[in-house]
C-alpha cells in the first residue's frame, strides 16, 4: 500500500503484548470462530489462509512447537505437555488425524527430524532440560527410545529453542536463549575472551543484573550429542534459526521491551550469524550498540515484538519473491513478516513486509509442507487456544522453483576463507588476513579480526602495535586489546594482571593515529578501541589520564550523536574537569529522550568537576525526566541512577540540594504537553501540499527541523538518523519511499487509510460503551486495551463477559493535528529535515 501510514506515524506499543486466544469455556462470549478463524487475519495479495485444525486445549495443550518427519507428517509439542503426530488428511474436507506419542517427553521448543530420529530440546517442566533423541527401534513407525545426550542449564522462554540441521547434513545447530549457563563446548569459532565491555559501571535495572556473557548463543552439535561447538553469542532470545539456499545463517533475536525508551534499547531484529559473531547484548544499561567495532550488527531492525519461527519459503509454491524471504513470526503482535534479503558485500541488507497480520493471533512456528507447497502455522503458547492454518498461493505469478541468489557469492567465499582460521592457530592465518583488516567490506574486517585473535599473540603483537595504516591498526589493535586482558566482571585470579607496560604501548599505538585523516566511522572505532584498551588493559596512570584528557576534551562535543556518546563516556571515566560542564551543556541541549537518558545515566559517576550550579542543573533534570515514558524498568532506571549520583555528593551538597532532590512534578503525556502549544492554524492537505513544495526550492533550518521533530512528539515513537526512539519503524529512509504529498496526507489525514498492520478496534460493551484501541493483553477473563498511544503502559482492563461485539476501527491511533501549532515555515524545516534535502548539514548528509 502507498500510504506512508504503513511505516511513518504507526505507533507500536511499550511491553511485550501478551496475546491470548479465548478459552473454550468463553465460547458464548466470544467463539473460537471469532478468534480462530480467518475473518480478522488479513494475508498478503493472492494469498489465502485457512483454519485446519482446532487443538482440544483440555486434553492436548496449547502447541508451540513443530517439524516435518520423513512421511510429510507434523510432530508438535504442547508447551507444558507431550508431543503429538499429525496426519494432513489427503483431500479438502477430509478431518486432520492426531496422535499422541508415547513417551515420556515434552515441554519442547524446538523439534527436528533429521538423522533417522527425531531430536527435542526440552526447555520446560520436570524433566531435565536439555537435548533428547527418540527413535524408532523396532519399524513399526513408532517412537519406542528416548535418550538425553546433553543436558543444559537452561529454562523457561529464554533457555533451549529450535534446531535446524546444517547445510552440510552432518551437524545440528540449536539456538539458546539468555537465561541459560554456556554448556561445555568442545570447540569455538568465537574466542574465549568475552567481557561486558563498560567503560562505566553498569546501571542495574532489577531485572537479570547477575546475569553476564555470553547471553543468548548458538551451537553445533553431532548426531549424537557429544561435540558441541559455539558458533556466535551476545544475542537476547532468538526463538528460531534459518539457513538460506547458499548456507548464510540468520535468526530473528528479541529485544528487551522493559528498555523501551531508554538509549540501550535495542529493537527485534534480523541477525546474520556468521562464523565467531559477537552481537553484544548484555543487561540493563551495558547493551552495545550497532555501531561498536566488535559488534557485528543487524541486517535489519525490526521493532518491538516476540520472535517465535523463523524460516526461509523455499519448497513454496509461492511467486520467487516470497520463495526466497525469510518468513518471521511474532507472536505478541500476531504478525508473519517477509524479510526480502539483497547481497550486500559478503553480508546482507533486508526489507521488512507484512505477509499476515491477525489480532489476536499469536504465531508460534511456521514451516514449509513439501507435500503441496504451503506454508502451515501454529498457534498458541503461555496457555493459548491452539490451532494449526494453512497457507496457500491463489494468484497467477509462476510458482516454479527459484534458483539460489548467488550475487556476491566471491565476496562470501572470501569471508569464509578468512572464518576458516576460526577456531584454531594456522601459521599462514596473520598473514593471510592481515590486508582484510582495512577492507571497507565490515564483514570482512570482522571475519579478519576473528581469525587474528585465534592466533599465537606473540606472531602478531608488534605487528599490530607498528602497524601505520590506521584502518588496519584500530582493529589490529582491538584484537590485541580483547586478547591480553579481561574486565572485572570476567577476571578469575587465575588470570594475569593487567600490563601496565602493554596498555602503555596499545595507548601509544592509538594515538599515533591522526584524528582529522579519518572518517567518522573510523573515528567511532577508534574510540571503541580507546575504550577497550582501558576496559582490558587496566586504569591508566596519572600522566596517561592527563595525555589521554588532552586528546579527548578539545574533539567534545562533535555534534554527533555517536561520536559524543563515546566521548563523553571516556572524559568522564578519565575524571576530566570539562566533563561535568561540556556534558551537561550537551544534555541541555539533546532534543530526544534517549540522547538526555544517555547522558544523564553516564554523568552519575563522574566525581569531579562539579560546581553547585551544575549539580543543581543535573537534579533538575531528572525533575523533567519524570514526564518520560517507557517500559517496565524505566522510572526504576532513572530512580537508581539518581540514587547513585546522590551517593556521591557530600553532605553539604545535599543540604544545598535538598529541596531539588526531595521535589517532583506532575506528571504530564506528551499528549498533554502537545495540547499546551498554541494553535497556530487547522492545516488542510490540498493547501500545504504546494506550499511546502514552494519552499523546499531553497535553503532550509534543518538544525530547526530536528528541534521540531521532537517539538511536536515525532521523536517519542520514531529514530531518524541516530536520533529519537524505537518504539516505532525507523524514518531513516523515508525521503526514498515516499512522496512530499503521501507524507503530509499522512499526518494531516490519519485516518484516511489505515494500514491493517496497525489498525485499532472497537470493543462495544453489553451497556452500550465503546472501548476503542488495540489489544494490549488477553486472558480467558479479561482484554487489556491501550486506549492512548502516548501512554501505551497504561491499558483498560475488559471483562469478557461484559463484551457485546469487536470490530475494526475506522479511526487511526495517530491523533491529528500535529501540524496545528507549527508555522508554515516551520512545517518546511521539519519536512525538509525528514526528506534529507538540502546541504550538507542535513542530517541525511552526515
Amino acid at each position: 500500500m502507498r500510504h506512508i501510514i504503513t511505516t511513518l506515524f504507526a505507533i507500536l506499543f511499550l511491553g511485550k503484548i501478551a496475546v491470548f486466544a479465548a478459552e473454550a469455556d468463553q465460547a458464548d462470549t466470544l467463539t473460537k470462530a471469532d478468534l480462530l478463524g480467518v475473518a480478522n487475519i488479513k494475508v498478503a495479495k493472492d494469498f489465502k489462509i485457512e483454519l485446519l485444525y482446532t487443538v482440544p486445549r483440555e486434553t492436548q495443550g496449547s502447541w508451540v512447537a513443530m517439524c516435518i518427519d520423513p512421511k510429510g507428517r507434523l510432530i508438535v509439542s504442547d508447551q507444558n505437555g507431550a508431543l503429538y503426530r499429525v496426519t494432513l488428511p489427503e483431500t479438502k474436507g477430509g478431518a486432520v488425524k492426531t496422535e499422541k506419542i508415547n513417551l515420556d517427553v515434552g515441554f519442547a521448543h524446538g523439534l527436528l527430524w533429521a538423522f533417522d530420529s527425531l531430536y527435542v530440546a526440552v526447555n520446560e517442566g520436570k524433566m531435565a532440560h536439555g537435548i533428547y533423541r527418540l527413535r524408532d527401534t523396532d519399524g513399526d513407525d513408532q517412537l519406542d527410545k528416548i535418550e538425553l545426550l546433553r543436558k543444559v542449564e537452561a529454562s523457561g522462554e529464554h533457555g533451549l529453542h529450535s534446531m535446524v540441521p546444517a547445510p552440510d547434513g552432518k551437524s545440528i545447530y540449536v539456538v539458546i536463549g539468555n537465561n541459560s549457563s554456556l554448556t561445555e563446548m568442545q570447540a569455538s569459532r568465537v574466542p574465549f575472551d568475552w567481557s561486558e565491555d563498560q567503560l562505566l559501571p553498569r546501571l542495574p535495572t532489577g531485572f537479570m543484573d547477575d546475569s553476564y556473557a555470553p547471553q543468548g548463543h548458538i551451537a553445533r552439535f553431532d548426531p549424537d550429542g557429544k561435540n558441541w561447538e559455539l558458533i556466535a553469542m551476545g544475542m537476547r532470545n532468538p526463538f528460531d534459526i534459518a539457513f538460506n539456499n547458499v548456507g548464510e545463517l540468520f535468526t530473528h533475536d528479541a529485544d528487551m521491551e522493559w528498555d523501551i525508551g531508554d538509549p540501550w534499547y535495542r529493537p527485534t531484529r534480523v541477525n546474520h550469524i556468521i562464523s565467531g559473531a559477537e552481537f553484544g547484548f548484555r543487561n540493563g544499561d551495558g547493551k552495545w550498540p550497532d555501531y561498536y567495532v566488535d559488534s557485528f550488527g543487524a541486517v535489519v531492525n525490526i521493532g518491538p515484538g516476540s520472535p517465535t519461527g523463523t524460516t526461509f519459503g523455499y519448497g513454496a509454491k509461492f511467486p520467487a519473491k516470497y520463495q526466497d524471504a525469510m518468513f518471521l513470526a511474532d507472536w505478541s503482535f500476531g504478525k508473519v513478516r517477509a524479510v526480502h534479503l539483497t547481497p550486500g558485500g559478503a553480508s546482507y541488507t533486508g526489507e521488512i513486509e507484512d505477509f499476515i497480520n491477525g489480532q489476536p493471533f499469536p504465531i508460534c512456528d511456521l514451516v514449509i509442507n513439501p507435500r503441496d507447497g504451503s506454508m502451515l502455522m501454529v498457534v498458541g503458547g503461555r496457555g493459548a487456544q491452539s490451532a494449526l492454518y494453512r497457507v496457500t498461493y491463489v494468484g497467477q505469478e509462476s510458482t516454479a522453483p527459484s534458483p539460489p541468489d548467488t550475487r556476491l557469492q566471491a565476496q562470501r567465499d572470501l569471508r569464509h576463507k578468512l572464518e576458516a582460521f576460526h577456531g584454531k592457530k594456522e601459521p599462514a592465518a596473520v598473514k593471510t588476513v592481515w590486508p582484510y583488516l582495512a577492507d571497507q567490506d565490515r564483514a570482512l574486517r570482522y571475519a579478519a579480526r576473528i581469525a587474528l585473535e585465534w592466533q599465537d599473540v606473540p606472531q602478531w603483537r608488534k605487528k599490530a602495535l607498528k602497524e601505520k595504516d590506521p584502518r588496519k591498526a584500530i582493529e589490529a589493535l582491538v584484537a590485541l586489546a580483547r586478547v591480553s586482558g579481561k574486565d572485572k566482571t570476567h577476571h578469575k585470579e587465575t588470570d594475569p594482571a593487567p600490563d601496565p607496560a602493554l596498555r602503555a604501548k596499545v595507548l601509544g599505538a592509538l594515538d599515533r593515529i591522526s584524528w582529522r585523516s579519518l572518517s567518522q566511522s573510523d573515528r567511532t572505532d577508534l574510540l571503541r578501541a580507546y575504550s577497550l584498551a582501558l576496559i582490558r588493559l587496566g586504569s591508566p596512570d596519572e600522566t596517561q589520564r592527563q595525555h589521554l584528557i588532552a586528546r579527548f576534551d578539545p574533539l567534545f562535543p562533535s555534534k554527533t550523536t555517536e561520536l559524543d556518546e563515546l566521548l563523553a563516556r571516556l572524559l568522564i571515566y578519565l575524571e576530566a574537569p570539562s566533563a561535568a560542564p561540556k556534558t551537561i551543556a550537551t544534555l541541555r541541549g539533546a532534543l530526544t529522550q534517549e540522547e538526555q537518558v544517555d547522558y544523564a545515566v553516564a554523568l552519575r559517576t563522574l566525581k569531579t568537576g562539579w560546581t553547585l550550579a551544575l549539580r543543581e542543573e543535573y537534579f533538575r533534570w531528572f525533575l523533567g525526566a519524570e514526564n518520560f515514558r517507557g517500559g517496565n524498568t524505566f522510572a526504576s532506571s532513572l530512580r537508581r541512577a539518581k540514587t547513585d549520583a546522590v551517593g556521591r555528593l557530600s553532605e553539604e551538597e545535599k543540604a544545598s540540594l535538598k529541596p531539588i532532590l526531595e521535589a517532583h512534578v506532575e506528571r504530564k503525556s506528551p499528549r498533554e504537553a502537545l495540547a499546551g502549544r498554541p494553535l497556530v492554524r487547522e492545516w488542510k492537505l490540498d493547501e500545504l501540499v504546494p506550499k511546502v513544495q514552494a519552499g523546499l526550492t531553497g535553503g532550509r533550518n534543518f538544525e530547526r527541523g530536528r528541534q521540531l521533530y521532537s517539538g511536536v512528539a515525532c521523536s517519542a515513537c520514531h529514530r531518524f538518523v541516530n536520533e529519537g526512539g524505537s518504539v516505532g519503524p525507523d524514518l531513516t529512509g523515508v525521503a526514498g519511499r515516499f512522496s512530499l504529498h503521501d507524507l503530509l496526507e499522512s499526518i494531516v489525514e490519519p485516518s484516511k487509510i489505515i494500514s491493517d498492520q496497525y489498525e485499532a478496534i472497537n470493543i462495544r460493551m453489553k451497556n452500550g460503551d465503546v472501548i476503542s484501541g488495540r489489544v494490549g493483553n488477553l486472558s480467558g477473563s479479561s482484554i487489556d486495551v491501550v486506549e492512548d498511544m502516548f501512554d501505551p503502559g497504561r491499558m483498560t482492563n475488559v471483562r469478557r463477559a461484559e463484551i457485546e461485539s469487536i470490530a475494526p476501527s475506522k479511526v487511526s491511533m495517530m491523533p491529528e493535528g500535529l501540524l496545528n501549532s507549527l508555522q508554515l515555515d516551520e512545517i518546511q524545516d521539519l519536512v525538509a529535515f525528514l526528506l534529507g534535502r538540502g546541504d550538507s548539514k542535513s542530517p541525511m548528509f552526515r
